[in-house]
């Protein structure tokens, strides 16, 4: 095993460097100027017990430093003797180390010969056709499995390096993205819901508003309520991330707590795929478009 006597995985490190740095084990290895096969060895825990002054070449050559710090160093309460990778990666960050290596995605996914997959391709699951880049196919229309052109893998990976760094920036944005109900300067009966970024920023935004049913059947019906969404907008940039879902979730959460039972919304032909996707369903009938157009004096 390629583990320390302080209890740290080396290969596991390592592996953490190169998704940071997005290099494969060959590259990693050339620009430390090391075998390729040392790289392998390490990682899979067949290298006994690297040397330092290895693992820091290879640290190094992605981007990170390695740290070792006598005791007394650390806050009281944090154990003895700590080592760790700083920096790792070309954006730096939280330092690298036995308690926090940062999880390589589908780490446990190996291939049909049983290795594990390069750490820097970042191997997700295909649990349906669209999962996997190379079904052409899934979004254009369904199709039963019988009919698949083409068997669809248990595991897919992106080799462009472009596609891997929005997909995990795709990540960080929904890890940092908040959702909250704004009240304050509305008027009685709108609803707003936001999806802020920690800086601040806005990049989603749910309104709606609230009116009783006496509209509907033209008598008192006491305090009976329902809602009518009126949009569901995400920035561009930032689609396809679940934001929208979010912002709807976030909606339909209030509508249960303040009893509310139904929202209607109205669509444009062609744009109520997500509402039906959320749940909304399409209801027989068409509106009435009326417009008010008012021209300037003169």
């Amino acid at each position: 095993m390629a583990e320390e006597p302080g209890g740290w995985d080396v290969g596991a490190i390592l592996r953490a460097v190169r998704r940071a740095a997005d290099l494969s084990q060959r590259e990693l290895a050339a620009r430390a100027g090391v075998p390729g096969s040392t790289v392998a060895r390490i990682e899979s825990g067949q290298a006994g017990n690297p040397g330092f002054r290895t693992v820091e070449r290879l640290v190094r050559a992605g981007g990170g430093r390695l740290t070792v710090e006598p005791p007394g160093t650390e806050p009281p309460g944090t154990g003895a003797n700590r080592a760790g990778v700083d920096g790792a990666g070309t954006d730096g960050g939280e330092a690298v180390g036995p308690g926090n290596v940062e999880a390589v995605p589908g780490a446990e996914l190996r291939d049909r010969a049983g290795r594990r997959y390069p750490a820097h391709l970042d191997v997700r699951e295909v649990r349906e056709p669209r999962d996997w880049p190379g079904a052409w196919w899934a979004h254009w229309y369904d199709l039963p499995p019988e009919r698949w052109p083409l068997p669809v893998p248990a595991a897919t990976y992106d080799l462009c390096r472009r596609r891997r760094d929005h997909r995990r920036w795709g990540e960080r944005v929904r890890q940092l993205v908040r959702v909250r109900r704004v009240t304050a300067g509305l008027p009685e009966g709108s609803w707003r819901f936001v999806a802020d970024l920690p800086d601040g920023g806005t990049i989603g935004e749910l309104r709606a508003h609230q009116r009783s049913l006496d509209l509907r059947y033209g008598y008192d019906t006491g305090d009976q309520r329902e809602l009518v969404l009126d949009g569901v907008l995400v920035a561009p940039g930032y689609q396809l991330l679940g934001i929208g879902r979010r912002l709807l979730g976030a909606f339909v959460e209030e509508m249960d707590r303040a009893g509310i039972p139904e929202a209607y919304a109205i669509g444009e032909p062609g744009s109520s795929g997500f509402l039906t996707a959320c749940g909304f369903r399409v209801e027989a009938g068409r509106p009435v478009a009326l417009s008010l157009a008012r021209r300037p004096p003169g």
